[in-house]
Parts: C-alpha cells; structure tokens; sequence
C-alpha cells in the first residue's frame, strides 16, 4: 500500500513564556493510503498536536513530515494553505458551522476558495450532502438541527472538496452514545466505501473499535497498548 502520513523524528515544541517546552519527542509514524486510524492516549499526551501536524495546522520544530506525497516541512505559509485546501478535510468535536448559513450554504464554504462555477458547487454539495443523508436539510440554519445533524453538516462541509485525508479530533465528543454511534459509522463508510483515508484523535474506546488500527499517544511520545496499560 501507498503511505499517506510518514513521520520521521518529529519534534513539536512551544514557548510558555521563557520556557521551552517538548510536547512531541521524536515521534516515527507511518500510515497507509486508505487506513482509518485511531490516536489515542490521556489529556495533554500530545495527540491533537500530533494531529495538526498531519493536517498542516501546525509546523514540526525537527524532522521530516510527510503527507499525501509532500514534505509540509518544506512548504511556505501560503504553500501549506494551497496544500490543506486541496488535501484535508477537518471534523472537530464543536461542528463550528456558521450560525446564519443554511446547511448547505455551511458545506459550500470551501468550494468559495476555488475555481469551481456556482452550478458546479451547487452539484457537489448536494452530492455531500447525500453522502451523510442530509439532503432534505440543506435548507435548515444549524439552530434548527440536531447535534448529530450538524455533525454531519460538519462532514459533509469536510469532504465537498474531495479531500485526500480527513482528520478528525474527537467528532463525537460532544453527542450522546446513540448519535456517536451514527457518525462513527458514517466515517467507516466514508473509509471502507470511498476511500477516504481518516486520522482520529479520541479518548473514548468504543470510537477507537469504529478504527481499522490504534496507536498511543503518552507524554509525547508513541507507545504501545502495553505500555500504555503500564504506564
């Protein structure tokens, strides 16, 4: 299989003021084109760092970083941005839809940064909206949706572009077991029926089991499930 994401001794660090603090330690990664991988570990562990590093959210301090066939370590401000629009699809706990846009106005929102025609973007968000069955809402103003709704408002917005990896950070933090179970499924089928390749930061085991692999994610530095159990 082809590689998606290749992490070669990365380091991120921060600035808390004077001091300079390592919250990822030399990580190695490797994930396959087509995988839906699970990251894992305790709060501050260092996943949703290492998961803004995969979409390009963020820059590493050291190391090479490798996503969809670009090293984002090399790329300039502009560069990176040209890159995420084109390759990644970001799901977040908080669907941060925009209040005074309908769902399908919500979804369009990447499409204005490209040179799609109206009618051409008006085809693919209907066509988004579809995929996560929402295509009888594509009126409604996220006020007038469920949390599940708007979640998958939130994906479809995530995949209208055709991304070639979507990150999600816990996407079903905020929503009860019932509807958690709806978008986990939903992004299995986004995996296992189209293809998209999904990296997923989560505390929670019962999403993790939705995931083809787990990793973990410990004081920033990768370990095992054993280790994890030990530590």
């Amino acid at each position: 299989m082809t590689s998606m994401v290749s992490f070669k001794n990365v380091v991120k660090r921060y600035t808390r003021g004077k001091q300079k603090v390592e919250v990822l330690h030399g990580i190695d990664l490797e994930a396959e084109a087509g995988e839906f991988l699970a990251l894992m570990g305790p709060s501050g562990s260092g996943k949703t760092t290492l998961l803004n590093l995969i979409g390009g959210l963020d820059r590493a301090d050291q190391g090479e970083v490798m996503v969809a066939g670009q090293r984002l370590d090399r790329l300039s401000g502009s560069q990176l941005a040209k890159w995420r629009a084109r390759h990644v699809g970001f799901i977040f706990q908080f669907y941060n839809l925009l209040p005074v846009l309908s769902a399908e106005r919500n979804v369009e929102v990447p499409l204005l940064l490209t040179n799609l025609s109206r009618s051409q973007r008006k085809k693919n968000v209907a066509a988004a909206l579809e995929v996560v069955g929402l295509s009888d809402r594509a009126k409604h103003k996220p006020a007038e949706l469920s949390g599940g709704q708007q979640q998958r408002v939130a994906i479809a917005r995530a995949i209208v572009a055709d991304p070639t990896l979507l990150v999600c950070d816990e996407p079903t933090g905020d929503l009860d077991r019932e509807t958690a179970e709806e978008i986990l499924g939903l992004l299995q089928t986004l995996n296992q029926q189209h293809g998209k390749t999904i990296i997923m930061v989560t505390h929670d085991s019962r999403a993790a089991d939705h995931a083809s692999r787990r990793l973990y994610v410990d004081k920033g530095r990768l370990v095992t499930a054993d280790q994890m159990r030990a530590a």
